[in-house]
């Protein structure tokens, strides 16, 4: 296992902290290790166990170049998902997820395509050449329109070889279309959450800033350690040359 997940930063983090226990889902009774003021406390032993499940499954999907989709829709996500698939290169949903994202992705795919042209157009100074400077900038405003929404998934494959969703409650829409075609799901589940047909749990607290950090951080070196040995047989390639 390349990626180590620490206890104790965990706890630190609060990841234990689960919600109130009149808002729990029995489903996950299993994660649960005790009450504490009337909320539930997240066994961080079974989040441990978990999470490195979860990062060998990211590693060994980064080292078969297969995509990694993140999802975080809630605001306290929204800046640690993008930097974490920004600086992964891989494709990411922050501001909205829009129905049919994974499902419809001919209608998606032809908005995207859409996108990409109209941002060649407008770098290649075609738009500029043959529209005047209201209607230039009315296509930039088109443009950064398309981006809000679909800025994060222009290089998205129709079928991703993982989803990531770090609430799945939030994020159930994405949830249920990952389902749908059978992609695996690495989610974070709090107390409130059912963890039904995630194929990679990871019980915790899924408000904490400084536990959402924590994870992202594991996970960017997860999939940075799948990439590097996805890399070394074309090194040895160049080397032979």
């Amino acid at each position: 296992m390349a990626t180590e997940v620490d206890v104790k930063q965990l706890l630190e983090a609060g990841a234990h902290f689960g919600h109130q226990t009149s808002r729990w889902h029995p489903k996950m009774a299993q994660y649960i290790h005790s009450k504490r003021g009337g909320s539930h406390i997240i066994d961080l032993t079974k989040t441990v166990d978990k999470l490195e499940e979860a990062l060998q499954f990211l590693q060994d999907t980064a080292e078969k170049d297969r995509q990694i989709l993140f999802v975080g829709t809630k605001r306290q996500a929204q800046p640690i998902v993008h930097a974490l698939a920004t600086d992964l290169g891989q494709p990411y949903v922050t501001n909205r997820w829009l129905g049919g994202m994974l499902t419809n992705w001919n209608t998606i795919g032809a908005q995207i395509k859409h996108l990409v042209d109209l941002e060649g157009k407008m770098a290649s100074g075609e738009l500029a050449g043959k529209f005047n400077k209201l209607e230039v900038q009315r296509f930039q405003e088109e443009i950064d329109s398309l981006n809000h929404l679909y800025g994060g998934i222009k290089e998205l494959n129709a079928k991703p070889g993982a989803v990531v969703i770090f609430d799945i409650v939030h994020d159930i829409n994405a949830v249920k279309e990952a389902k749908k075609l059978g992609l695996p799901i690495v989610g974070i589940v709090d107390s409130n959450a059912d963890p039904t047909g995630i194929t990679y749990p990871i019980p915790m607290n899924d408000d904490a800033i400084k536990a959402l950090q924590l994870v992202a951080d594991y996970m960017q070196s997860a999939v940075s350690a799948g990439k590097a040995k996805a890399a070394k047989p074309a090194d040895k390639t160049e080397e032979a040359k």
